[in-house]
């Protein structure tokens, strides 16, 4: 099956036009043309997961984060990090295509997958992006049944990849309506206070985010930027197994799922 294709299937879920102005979302290396017969869906390329591309025979490696994504590329020096690793795709003919800002706001991408991983009903947008067609950015909704805070932060350290997750208890002991954000997104904590959210769960937030959303008398959980964005992998696994499943020669297409990643940091407690 042509490398066209498979991008098209992606198209399908998260049309590259939903992203944000600055993201690089799309093919990143190799060629529309090349023929592939197994993927590899990964949240970061990274040089473990080229030579797991590699071991398990994959010609085409689809990603969240984009390979080339917040500078430009001047130059490949094969002895940096990132230069040795396209090399190495290159050299085995390992086409990379990513699907980042237009995966978090797509319907079904990587927001709604959080939410329907906690079990959220009325879900809907939580930031509009788009006006003319009501894309949104993170999204809101409710729990079942209201849940004590700190309940909730358990059950993301229970459903997330992640031991620990960051609990600023800002508002009400009790939570049901839940606002989320995979990834970085401190600056959507006044869109879900606006919304009356009485959680929001995002990652990688600062201390002075972290205090404004105290202020704003929201409870706050930094889950992680890895822990809530990894659960992509399975998810876009599946979908592209279930549109294949449908397609001619698509049953030849063999798609696997990166489990060997883990996120950077590590928490270190003290001892005694």
């Amino acid at each position: 099956m042509k490398c066209q294709t498979i991008m098209g299937i992606m198209e399908k879920l998260a049309p590259k036009k939903l992203a944000e102005h600055w993201d690089n979302p799309g093919l990143q290396l190799g060629s529309p043309e090349q023929e592939i017969t197994k993927i590899l869906v990964c949240l970061d390329v990274s040089q473990p997961v080229v030579e797991q591309a590699i071991e398990l025979g994959a010609d085409m490696i689809i990603s969240h984060h984009p390979v080339m994504l917040f500078k430009g590329l001047l130059s490949i020096r094969t002895d940096t990090y990132d230069g040795a690793m396209l090399q190495k795709l290159l050299s085995h003919n390992i086409a990379v295509y990513s699907a980042h800002t237009n995966l978090d706001i797509a319907q079904g991408g990587c927001n709604d997958i959080l939410a329907k991983l906690w079990g959220l009903e009325q879900v809907e947008g939580l930031a509009v992006t788009d006006p003319d067609t009501g894309d949104c950015l993170g999204r809101i909704g409710c729990l079942p049944v209201s849940v004590s805070v700190e309940d909730f932060a358990q059950k993301l350290c229970n459903t997330l990849p992640c031991n620990h997750v960051r609990l600023v208890k800002g508002g009400k002991a009790m939570v049901r309506k839940v606002a989320l954000c995979s990834g970085a997104g401190s600056d959507l904590i006044s869109k879900a206070v606006f919304k009356g959210a009485d959680v929001y769960v995002t990652g990688d937030l600062k201390y002075h985010e972290a205090q404004q959303a105290f202020k704003q008398g929201i409870n706050i959980i930094d889950a992680g930027h890895f822990a809530t964005e990894f659960p992509m992998v399975k998810a876009v696994a599946d979908y592209l197994r279930q549109e294949l499943s449908s397609m001619k020669h698509g049953a030849d297409i063999q798609v696997c799922e990166d489990n060997l990643s883990e996120d950077f940091f590590q928490v270190v407690s003290k001892k005694g």
